[in-house]
C-alpha cells in the first residue's frame, strides 16, 4: 500500500472506527437485556432479578464509558482529517450527527447516571422507566449515526449546487428514510443484540463451569438464549434486506463480494466457495448454489445482476459524462450570472456523473485533458479489493450461522431440558464469546472497504476528501491513536474481567435460599419471623 495522505487518513479512521466498534455492539445489546431483567424484577419482586440487573448493568456501564471515550475522537476526525469532505457534504452529513448529539447522546448519558445512582431514590417503576430510556437512547444514538453513514452509501435527498460548489440537502425525509440507512440500522442493532446475548451467555456458562452464582447464571442463560436466538435470526433476515438494497444502490460492491466478473443469466447463483483471481478476472473452483444470489439481490428470477466487467464499462461511460458536466461547471464558475441557459441545462443533464469526473483529479489537474486510456484506467479503479471482500463476507456469514446454532441449542436446553447444560456445551459458549465481535468488524469492513474509491458513493472520491496534512503528521497521530486506544482496550478488559470474577454484589444463592425459607415460614401461622442473612434485607 502506498504511504500517502489518502491511504494514511483512511487507515487512521479505520483503526479508530474498529476500536470504537469493539464497545458499541455490547452497549446496544446490554442496555436492552438489562432493561428486560429489571422488568422481570418489577413484575415478580424476586431479589435475584434485581441482582442480575445490577451485575450486568455494571458491565454495561464500564463498556458505555469506554465507548463514549473512543467515539468522540471519530467526530473530530471529520474536521481534522477529512476537511474537504466536511465542507463538501457538511449540510447533509452534519444534520444527523447534530441530532444524535442533542437527542440521543444527552438522553442516554443523562439517564445512565440515574440508573446507577437512583436505586434507593426512585420507585421501582421510576427506575425501570430510566432503564428503558437508557436502552432507547443507546439505540437512537445508533440510528442517527447509521442514517449519516447510510447517506454516504446511498446519497439521496441532496444535490450539487454549482454556484456554491457543495452538496445541499433537498429532502430531509429522503435522507431519514433512505433504504440503505434503515436496513443498516436494524441489521447493526440486531448484531449488537447478538453480541450482548453471547456475552451474557458465555459469562454465565463460565460461572456454571466454576460452580459459582448458579441461580444467576441459569436465569441469565435463559434470557440471553431467547433474546439472542431471535436477534440472530433477525440478523440473517435483515442482512438479506441489505443485499437487496446493494443490488441497485452499490452494484460494484455486491459484484466484488461475490467475485462475479461476468453478468450471469438470471437468476444469479451464490458462490459459497471460490478463489477470486484478479489478474485473470475469474473466480476459480467456484462452488455455486443456484438461484440464491438472484433471489437475495433482486427478489425475482428474471432480473440480472451485472458483473464487474460490465460495471467497469459503465463506469467509463459515466466518467465521460462526468467530464461533460465538469466542463459545464467550469463555464458556470467563470461566467457566473451570465452563464447561457444551455450550459446550465448541459450541466443538469450530466451532473449525476460529476463525481466520476472527480476520480480523474487524483491523476491530473483537469479531467478534460484525460485520454481514453486514462479514462479506462480510472474506471478500473472503481473495483474495490475483490479478494478481501469475498472472504470477509463469507467468514462473517459463517460466524453468523454458528451463533444461530449456539443460541438455538441453549434455548432448547433452557426451555425443554430443565436448564441442564453439558460441560462441553458450556465450554463452547465460553469459547464463542469473541465470535460476534469478529463478525461485526468483518461486516463493517465489507461495508466501508467495499465502497472504495468513494467517500460518498458516486459523488465524492476518497482521494478528494482529505485534509492538507503531511505524511509525518498522520504517522504520528496514527501511532498515538493506536497506542491510546490499545490502553483503553486493556483497561476495559481488565475492568470487565475484574467484575466478572467478583460476581454480583450480593450472594444471590444466599438471597434465594432466604427467600425460599421466608416463603415456607409464611405458610405456617405459628412460624417465627424470618431473618435475612447478613447484609440482606427483604427489600433486597
Amino acid at each position: 500500500m502506498e504511504l500517502d495522505v489518502v491511504e494514511l487518513s483512511r487507515l487512521q479512521f479505520a483503526m479508530t472506527a474498529m476500536y470504537h466498534f469493539l464497545f458499541v455492539p455490547l452497549t446496544l445489546g446490554l442496555s436492552v437485556l438489562v432493561a428486560i431483567m429489571e422488568t422481570v424484577y418489577v413484575m415478580t419482586g424476586r431479589p435475584i432479578w434485581r441482582q442480575m440487573t445490577k451485575f450486568w448493568g455494571t458491565l454495561f456501564g464500564i463498556n458505555f464509558v469506554l465507548g463514549v471515550a473512543t467515539g468522540l475522537t471519530m467526530e473530530f476526525q471529520f474536521g481534522m482529517n477529512w476537511s474537504y469532505y466536511s465542507h463538501y457534504v457538511g449540510d447533509i452529513f452534519g444534520a444527523p450527527l447534530a441530532i444524535e448529539g442533542l437527542m440521543a447522546f444527552f438522553l442516554e448519558a443523562t439517564f445512565v447516571g440515574l440508573f446507577f445512582f437512583g436505586w434507593d431514590k426512585l420507585s421501582r417503576i421510576g427506575h425501570l422507566t430510566v432503564a428503558w430510556l437508557v436502552a432507547i437512547g443507546s439505540n437512537f444514538s445508533a440510528l442517527w449515526i447509521l442514517i449519516a453513514n447510510g447517506w454516504m452509501q446511498n446519497p439521496v435527498g441532496a444535490s450539487f449546487n454549482p454556484d456554491t460548489m457543495r452538496m445541499e440537502m433537498d429532502s430531509f425525509y429522503e435522507v431519514l428514510f433512505n433504504e440503505v440507512a434503515q436496513a443498516k440500522f436494524v441489521h447493526t442493532v440486531s448484531a449488537g443484540y447478538v453480541t450482548a446475548a453471547m456475552f451474557v451467555l458465555g459469562v454465565s456458562a463460565w460461572y456454571l463451569l466454576k460452580g459459582r452464582h448458579v441461580a444467576l447464571a441459569r436465569r441469565s442463560i435463559t434470557v440471553a438464549a431467547s433474546f439472542g436466538l431471535a436477534a440472530a435470526l433477525s440478523v440473517v433476515v435483515l442482512g438479506d434486506e441489505s443485499g437487496y438494497a446493494a443490488s441497485h444502490t452499490q452494484r460494484m460492491k455486491l459484484a466484488a463480494m461475490e467475485g462475479m466478473w461476468e453478468t450471469h443469466d438470471a437468476p444469479a447463483p451464490f458462490t459459497a466457495f471460490g478463489i477470486p483471481d484478479v489478474e485473470a478476472r475469474e473466480t476459480h473452483y467456484a462452488l455455486e448454489i443456484p438461484f440464491v444470489m438472484g433471489l437475495i439481490g433482486t427478489r425475482s428470477l428474471a432480473t440480472e445482476i451485472p458483473g464487474i466487467n460490465d460495471l467497469v464499462a459503465e463506469a467509463e461511460e459515466r466518467i465521460e459524462s462526468g467530464i461533460i458536466a465538469y466542463d459545464a461547471l467550469m463555464t458556470i464558475r467563470e461566467s457566473r450570472d451570465a452563464t447561457p441557459p444551455e450550459i446550465r441545462a448541459t450541466f443538469e443533464e450530466n451532473s449525476g456523473n460529476l463525481g466520476f469526473a472527480f476520480l480523474l483529479l487524483r491523476h491530473m489537474e483537469d479531467p478534460r485533458d484525460a485520454t481514453p486510456e486514462q479514462i479506462a484506467k480510472t474506471a478500473e479503479e472503481t473495483i474495490p479489493g475483490v479478494l478481501p471482500l469475498f472472504w470477509s463476507f463469507r467468514f462473517m456469514v459463517a460466524l453468523g450461522f454458528t451463533l444461530i446454532i449456539v443460541m438455538a441449542y441453549f434455548f432448547w436446553r433452557s426451555s425443554f431440558q430443565q436448564q441442564s447444560y453439558p460441560r462441553w456445551a458450556l465450554c463452547v459458549a465460553v469459547a464463542v464469546i469473541p465470535a460476534p465481535w469478529i463478525a461485526a468488524e468483518l461486516g463493517w469492513f465489507v461495508a466501508e472497504y467495499g465502497r472504495q474509491p468513494w467517500t460518498v458513493d458516486g459523488v465524492l472520491p476518497t482521494a478528494l476528501s482529505v485534509s492538507h496534512l503531511g505524511v509525518g503528521d498522520l504517522l504520528l497521530t496514527l501511532a498515538g491513536f493506536v497506542t491510546f486506544y490499545t490502553i483503553l482496550f486493556v483497561v476495559e478488559m481488565g475492568l470487565m474481567l475484574k467484575y466478572i470474577r467478583k460476581g454480583p454484589f450480593q450472594d444471590v444463592e444466599e438471597t434465594e435460599a432466604w427467600e425460599a425459607r421466608h416463603e415456607r415460614r409464611l405458610r405456617s401461622d405459628d412460624a417465627p419471623m424470618p431473618f435475612a442473612p447478613a447484609g440482606a434485607t427483604p427489600a433486597e
